[in-house]
């Protein structure tokens, strides 16, 4: 399996794609956690969240360690920031949409007398 940058951000972002996992990364950012305390606040099961954490681990996003019989999982934060700098390279281009459109809608606005 290839895993250069490219294939590791289309894993991030595989990964963020899911609304369990990003909820499970947000848990995650306040502490390691067991996947039992991690399953606590989700209507799905430990084998439900068990597989989620795979997805996120194989993305580079969470370690599990070991500890006694527990298995805790920590965030990774690199992957993220990988993700974020990517995403940055294209603020210039939705900022400049939105200045083209706030420019747009100023005329509009001090014609009705809102400005």
């Amino acid at each position: 399996m290839n895993t250069g940058p490219a294939d590791r951000l289309s894993l991030t972002f595989a990964a963020l794609a899911d609304p369990t996992r990003r909820a499970i990364l947000a848990r995650l950012a306040a502490g390691d956690a067991t996947v039992g305390e991690l399953a606590q606040p989700f209507a799905i099961s430990v084998q439900a969240v068990s597989k989620h954490l795979g997805v996120l681990e194989r993305a580079g996003l969470i370690t599990r360690g070991r500890s006694a019989q527990l298995r805790p999982s920590r965030l990774r934060a690199q992957p993220l920031k990988d993700a974020a700098d990517w995403l940055g390279a294209y603020r210039g281009f939705w900022e400049a949409g939105f200045d083209a459109l706030s420019d747009r809608l100023d005329p509009v606005v001090h014609e009705d007398g809102d400005g």
